[in-house]
């Protein structure tokens, strides 16, 4: 059973999983970062020690939770020193499980689907927590652990995760990019963002009844080439918005012509 932790990390992530934890009840003992700052002021939200030095991590703590940017990983378990029983975990969808390999011999994968930032608290109940292990029993610790914070837990393994860590980036970070595309087309006519709000949420509302494909509407899907057209022209002066117009536009086209023709 993990009984207390150490969060190593200060980011977005790291910073709604101590609080999170700590509203739980699970002890989060240390928190580390590179800027002592940010270690501070995490650890003053959850009554946590704090550092910003790999080499005076508390040794004697069920789990070592690695949350910080997936390029610092590697840095990180080289400048570990613990005990090689202690449990280590990353948060990383696209990071395999086994860049843990030789760090320890107990360690796993530890991954909430969701967008987070440090300012914003979050709801976990229902948050996707995706989880692996080298041992079963470390696999059932973690589904434990997962179990506190969300009733969506599941052993998902790490090609599988990279997967599901590829479509998050489709359905969120790319829509959110669309967002400011359209927020700044807005504001140089200064009309304000707020007029789109109601038409995203019914677009995210949609497809807790409907497919996502049976959701798309608009003038790509009916291969309207005057809308298409104009909107092109209207673009004129912002050629890489043209080209990501051009780009999705087809891109709408053919995946609902090949749709048809497997319903065929």
């Amino acid at each position: 059973m993990i009984k207390n932790i150490v969060i190593i990390g200060a980011g977005n992530l790291a910073t709604q999983l101590a609080l999170v934890l700590t509203e739980k009840g699970i002890p989060v003992k240390q928190i580390f970062s590179r800027n002592l700052d940010s270690a501070r002021e995490l650890a003053e939200k959850t009554g946590a020690a704090f550092t910003n030095n790999l080499s005076q991590l508390l040794p004697e703590v069920d789990l070592y939770l690695i949350a910080v940017k997936d390029s610092a990983i590697q840095e990180v378990l080289e400048n570990l020193s613990l005990d090689e029983n202690r449990m280590i975990v990353h948060t990383a969808g696209s990071v395999p499980m086994n860049i843990l390999d030789g760090f320890s011999g107990n360690y796993g994968v530890f991954y909430p689907l969701q967008t987070f930032s440090k300012n914003r608290k979050i709801d976990f109940s229902d948050i996707p927590i995706c989880i692996e292990a080298n041992h079963p029993a470390r696999l059932m610790e973690l589904q434990e652990l997962g179990e506190k914070l969300s009733g969506s837990v599941h052993q998902i393994n790490s090609d599988d995760r990279k997967i599901l860590h590829l479509a998050a980036l489709f359905a969120n970070n790319f829509v959110n990019h669309f967002y400011s595309i359209g927020e700044r087309l807005l504001q140089d006519k200064k009309l304000n963002f707020d007029l789109l709000k109601p038409l995203i949420r019914e677009t995210a509302e949609k497809i807790e009844s409907l497919p996502p494909s049976d959701a798309q509407t608009g003038p790509a899907k009916r291969n309207d080439q005057t809308i298409i057209n104009t909107h092109l022209k209207m673009l004129h002066d912002q050629p890489e918005l043209q080209k990501i117009y051009r780009l999705m536009s087809e891109s709408i086209f053919q995946f609902h012509q090949n749709q048809k023709h497997d319903l065929l």
